[in-house]
């Protein structure tokens, strides 16, 4: 079994920060989000791995390299632009051959990894095996329906008038049969072709779609919001480990991990959070569900529920909760006088400003 791993999104929904870094390469507890997914397949013993990538190649390259660090070999796939889901498929066709394949979403995170669920596929090997969640809102989601005897008997791309609230995670297995739906299907309304309706085509024909429903943890981690609830699942299970400098005056409490080249002067920092290499807190507050990446610099400031990308400082922020802060940023007080608000800020921001 191999696995196609798609990494070539715009990210659109985490501008500014996807503006100059991948979506894929967003720091979840200082670890990028597309390393969690290469680790779940290296862990399921899936060893060879196509990389889908787009704009953002040269970068997915750089953190990725040939993959040896995780225990696979990877081969890099380039699309030329992001034309859905199948059409990775399509363009994937020789790195895949004739093989059955794990397709994995490289901004999706999943609880437990898919040890089990590939383990599964290679035993019953149906032609095509989904991942479904209840979901509060599927209209933004792949949406499948069920029969009574639980088998998908239909799937519909981000409808209007969902027939169930069970979405599509973004992981699917196939055996070579997908190769002629992606094929035979045209493209959807959005000028994607759509994995959808390449499932259908299956479906359609008398194929073998089974699906599995999960009540573990998963999260598109496309917005800011999921970013953040991500982090604070990870850290949750994160185990404390306080390697750094930490002075007599500090107070460490809970689950916290503090890089042996980091430094805590005159802090309280409590759990979980993460403290990376190089990162410098004094006389700070760095609250639960926090991640500071590398060489940050944290002073008179609070911190909670956020994360700090690297080699940003933050100085004097009275309080900062429910944040992401990308690389090379300077969070510090506006000038009392005159009372204005002096902003530097990315496409497509959004501030709140308290008056």
């Amino acid at each position: 079994m191999k696995a196609l791993v798609l990494s070539g999104g715009a990210g659109t929904r985490l501008r500014p920060l996807t503006h100059t870094s991948a979506k894929q390469l967003v720091p979840v507890a200082n670890k990028p989000v597309l390393f969690y997914g290469l680790e779940a397949i290296a862990d399921a013993g899936v060893t060879e791995v196509g990389i889908v990538v787009g704009d953002t190649a040269d970068e997915i390259r750089e953190a990725v390299g040939d993959g040896s660090k995780f225990g696979v070999s990877v081969t890099y796939i380039p699309q030329e632009a992001p034309l859905g889901l199948a059409h990775a498929v399509v363009i994937a066709r020789e790195f895949l051959g004739e093989d059955d394949f794990v397709m994995y979403l490289g901004d999706n995170f999943i609880v437990g990894g898919i040890s089990s669920l590939v383990d599964a596929f290679r035993t019953d090997r149906p032609d095509a095996q989904i991942l479904l969640t209840q979901v509060s809102d599927p209209r933004q989601f792949g949406v499948a329906e069920l029969g009574a005897d639980g088998r998908v008997v239909n799937l519909e791309e981000k409808p209007k008038s969902p027939k169930s609230d069970l979405a599509l995670v973004g992981v699917y297995l196939f055996t070579p049969a997908v190769h002629e739906a992606v094929r035979s299907i045209e493209p959807s309304w959005r000028g994607e072709l759509e994995i959808t309706h390449a499932l259908q085509w299956l479906i359609d024909a008398g194929r073998d779609v089974r699906s599995t429903t999960i009540s573990g943890y998963w999260k598109d981690t496309g917005n800011v919001a999921d970013m953040l609830e991500v982090n604070r699942t990870v850290l949750e299970r994160a185990e404390p480990r306080v390697a750094g400098t930490v002075d007599d005056t500090s107070e460490i409490i809970g689950r916290v991990q503090i890089d042996e080249s980091a430094t805590v002067t005159a802090s309280r920092i409590v759990g979980p959070a993460v403290i990376g290499p190089g990162t410098v807190v004094t006389s700070s507050y760095i609250g639960p569900f926090t991640s500071i990446a590398g060489d940050c610099e944290i002073t008179d400031s609070e911190i909670e529920f956020s994360i700090v990308l690297d080699h940003s400082l933050v100085h004097g922020a009275r309080r900062v909760e429910a944040s992401i802060i990308g690389r090379n940023v300077e969070v510090t007080p506006a000038p009392r006088v005159p009372a204005a608000h002096r902003l530097i800020l990315g496409d497509h921001s959004k501030v709140q400003i308290s008056s």
